[in-house]
């Protein structure tokens, strides 16, 4: 019988991180790294990425980065390609790269944003939100399936939902959640497919997190943070230290008999648009 904390140890493996040069992501890299896995770091924002792996790596952590823009699937392929070159394999993904699909049609204040409506939203930012935060997770977790298949490893792929695939969320832009209810969809589809071949799939559901998606806006607007926070039933925004046990559940073996599964993490927010 393995022990149970035994059962969290990923040293020696890899993962891959796509969205990794900040937030979540980054987040998501911190962790692998921080217990013994080897990192790759993958984002558009490519001196982003760098950065954070040489960070890493003066912590004693084994990480490396690599660009890509995750709506191209042959950057995403070569993103692999170069991470089992280095690393001699892939045992975890994390699909991760999200796109802000600027303003909802309502604000933090209680008033409408006019470039928010529905009948005015800009088709060329739907298509691109669309491109990243849902055809960019079928990329990842298709070239992922691809990796594993070919070594045999039975692995685990967590993607990036959000508590917005579940709930309506207004002062968010339209293409975001079902774009993220996408993701649980495609999730659960590649779950049932690959749980022949011991790939296991699941997805994260974050809340209100502090980031730098919308540029920031929460770090840059004390006042749009409190009257955010009075919304959710713990109280606060979460910051991104928060989400790091869980992604090293879903990484490890502590989690291998689960697949299929959404876990939300967003302070009760989800309850409390049913009370």
């Amino acid at each position: 019988m393995t022990p149970t904390l035994a059962q969290f140890d990923i040293a020696g493996r890899s993962a891959l991180v796509t969205g990794a040069a900040s937030g979540i992501g980054l987040a998501y890299a911190e962790t692998m790294a921080e217990a013994g896995a080897k990192v790759t770091l993958a984002d558009i924002d490519n001196d982003g990425a760098e950065r954070e792996a040489e960070r890493l790596r003066g912590l004693g952590g084994q990480a490396r980065a690599a660009h890509v823009d995750v709506s191209d699937l042959a950057q995403v392929a070569a993103a692999f390609d170069g991470h089992v070159e280095a690393y001699g394999g892939l045992d975890i993904a994390f699909a991760n790269a999200g796109y802000d699909a600027g303003n909802g049609f309502w604000n933090p204040a209680g008033g409408r944003n006019p470039d928010g409506q529905i009948d005015v939203y800009d088709p060329a930012a739907w298509e691109r939100s669309i491109a990243v935060n849902l055809t960019g997770i079928f990329h990842t977790i298709r070239e992922a399936v691809r990796c594993m298949k070919a070594a045999g490893t039975r692995g685990s792929i967590i993607a990036t939902a959000s508590n917005a695939g579940i709930i309506n969320e207004p002062i968010v832009g339209v293409p975001y959640m079902p774009a993220k209810a996408g993701v649980l969809h495609l999730m659960r589809h590649s779950a049932l497919e690959l749980a022949e071949f011991g790939i296991r799939v699941n997805a994260i559901a974050p809340g209100p997190f502090i980031t730098n998606i919308g540029d920031g806006w929460v770090k840059k607007n004390p006042a749009a943070k409190l009257a955010f926070d009075k919304t959710i039933p713990l109280g606060a925004m979460a910051e991104t230290e928060q989400i790091k046990p869980l992604a090293l559940f879903l990484a490890s073996d502590a989690s291998s008999f689960v697949t299929g599964a959404h876990v939300v993490i967003d302070g009760g927010v989800v309850l409390g648009q049913f009370q």
